[in-house]
């Protein structure tokens, strides 16, 4: 997938790999920042942390949905669907 429209990797980045843990092999830096992240019902794994003031935070610290590439085709989708 090298040089493809549904990926991107910045090896040079200083917060490079994001994510501990991951195949630096495959790592998709295209969605650095996920676009899901607003959406209470996106397709990651997030985890919902309560805040010392009672509300939810939605930490995606653990998440690398968006940074595994088979997945571009599922978070385009997710995407069309809450713009109609």
């Amino acid at each position: 997938m090298e040089h493809s429209y549904k990926y991107f990797k910045n090896e040079n980045c200083q917060y490079y790999p994001c994510h501990r843990g991951m195949r630096t092999e495959s790592f998709n830096c295209l969605f650095c920042f996920c676009p899901m992240n607003p959406y209470d019902d996106c397709t990651g794994t997030p985890h919902m942390i309560q805040s010392s003031k009672g509300g939810w935070i939605k930490d995606c610290s653990k998440c690398t949905f968006p940074h595994e590439p088979q997945h571009y085709e599922a978070i385009m989708e997710f995407l069309r669907s809450k713009n109609k």
